[in-house]
């Protein structure tokens, strides 16, 4: 089983950029899909964006495609979501969280569902001011 930690999080101005990464510990980083997610205050926590076990596959919340792009590096157990054109309502918690592809419990493909989540990060929190 992985274990997941997110960093690069911070106060930026509206229109800035942010690289939030997620290194995950463990052998078996290959075995999973990896999720984006945020929890802005007050709110629900919410689906950003996706990566299947391969890199091969991304998927994207209609709020922030063509703003955020997700990556992995297998190799690396590292999973980075580069976020652009920040606007003040991405203000939130991000979260990366693994999900099986392979045994018990596996999706064909990475899901938006955060129940299909079962390992998360602690969250890195980002800013953006207006």
């Amino acid at each position: 089983q992985v274990q997941l930690v997110e960093s690069g999080g911070g106060l930026v101005q509206a229109g800035g950029s942010l690289r939030l990464s997620c290194a995950a510990s463990g052998r078996t980083f290959s075995s999973y899909h990896i999720g984006w997610f945020r929890q802005a205050p007050g709110k629900e926590r919410e689906f950003v964006a996706a990566i299947n076990y391969s890199g091969i596959s991304t998927y994207y919340a209609d709020s922030v495609k063509g703003r955020f792009t997700i990556s992995r590096d297998n190799a690396k157990n590292t999973v980075n979501l580069q976020i652009s054109i920040l606007k003040p309502e991405d203000t939130a918690v991000y979260y990366c969280a693994a999900a099986a592809a392979r045994g018990s419990g596996s999706y064909y493909v990475a899901p938006r569902d955060e129940y299909a989540y079962t390992i998360w990060g602690q969250g890195t929190q980002v800013t953006v001011s207006s």
